[in-house]
């Protein structure tokens, strides 16, 4: 895997909305948090644009990403947002000019998409963190913003994911588990099944986490993904945040243990429950595609590979 280099205070970072819209004034909330932490900002003009439900049209979003990848000015990328329009840009997106240009990428929830693709088809190490709106806008809780600048400034491994003090990491399945760590957002994992950038679990360790989903929806989808094989491939499971998934509409709804304990744990690949990774405050941030030892049987994920190089060059995990 491609390591971009890690960050250091004067470093440029752009921010692009590749999903959709945010508030005016989240996008300069956002760009004057980064600047406080001391780098220079650049925003792309569709931080500014609306189209609906979609931060402009999908040329726009996808022409800022790719300007961005190819600015030789741009140190490290952060996405506005996610909501929805990741995967309309995905044939849009200039794999080669990524490939050629590796950077710190960060975001998450719909960026899932783009994790995936730049993952696979780049090779690059990408960073699933906090985005530009809410998250950074609304200023990073002391945890938060410890474990996103750990992750993007620091280019020896970051070793321990630890959970914020007194939230446990559970076991559902022991075990230990070794491999990069892929995925993301469940809703978007299942939206790309079947197409040229379906996600590929083989020997690595496969992260899921979603938001304001039923129980019934969540199963649905991860028994999309156990009949496409993705749980036979996998090595490990990791299980993130499951922001508001509680039943709504089934008064006898199984719960959401009960979908796990029906389609994940009968695999009896190494799972872990409850890595505050997704949707939730405080947050850790994850680097998609570095070897990693998972240890299911102490709640512990070991990053033991470098994410980012100190060099201005490409660098290979």
């Amino acid at each position: 895997m491609l390591r971009p280099k890690a960050l250091k205070s004067g470093d440029k970072i752009g921010i692009t909305a590749t999903s959709g819209p945010a508030p005016t004034e989240n996008v300069k909330l956002a760009k004057e948090w980064l600047e406080n932490m001391g780098f220079r900002v650049e925003l792309a003009p569709g931080c500014f644009a609306s189209y609906g439900y979609l931060a402009g049209k999908d040329r726009l979003r996808a022409d800022n990403l790719n300007s961005m990848f190819a600015d030789k000015e741009i140190d490290g990328i952060i996405c506005l947002r996610g909501g929805y329009g990741a995967t309309r840009i995905l044939d849009k997106v200039d794999f080669d000019i990524i490939r050629a240009n590796p950077k710190i990428f960060v975001g998450y929830s719909d960026i899932t998409a783009l994790h995936i693709a730049i993952n696979q088809i780049c090779g690059l190490v990408t960073f699933h963190g906090p985005t530009a709106s809410p998250d950074i806008a609304g200023g990073l809780d002391d945890f938060s913003e410890k474990e996103f600048l750990r992750a993007i400034m620091n280019p020896e491994p970051m070793m321990n994911i630890l959970n914020p003090q007194n939230i446990k990491i559970e076991t559902l399945v022991g075990g230990k588990a070794c491999g990069i760590i892929v995925g993301g957002n469940l809703s978007l994992i299942s939206a790309t099944m079947g197409t040229r950038y379906e996600i590929d679990t083989k020997g690595k360790i496969l992260f899921l986490e979603e938001i304001g989903e039923e129980p019934y929806r969540i199963d649905r989808m991860l028994v999309q993904l156990a009949m496409a094989g993705k749980f036979d491939d996998a090595s490990g499971i990791i299980l993130g945040d499951w922001n508001d998934c509680e039943s709504k509409i089934y008064d006898n709804s199984l719960s959401l243990m009960e979908v796990f304990k029906d389609i994940i744990v009968p695999y009896g690949k190494p799972t872990i429950f409850n890595l505050q990774a997704g949707h939730c405050k405080p947050e850790v941030t994850l680097p998609l595609g570095v070897n990693t030892l998972l240890d299911a049987d102490k709640g512990k994920l070991i990053i033991e590979g470098s994410a980012t190089t100190q060099c201005d060059k490409r660098g290979r995990t």
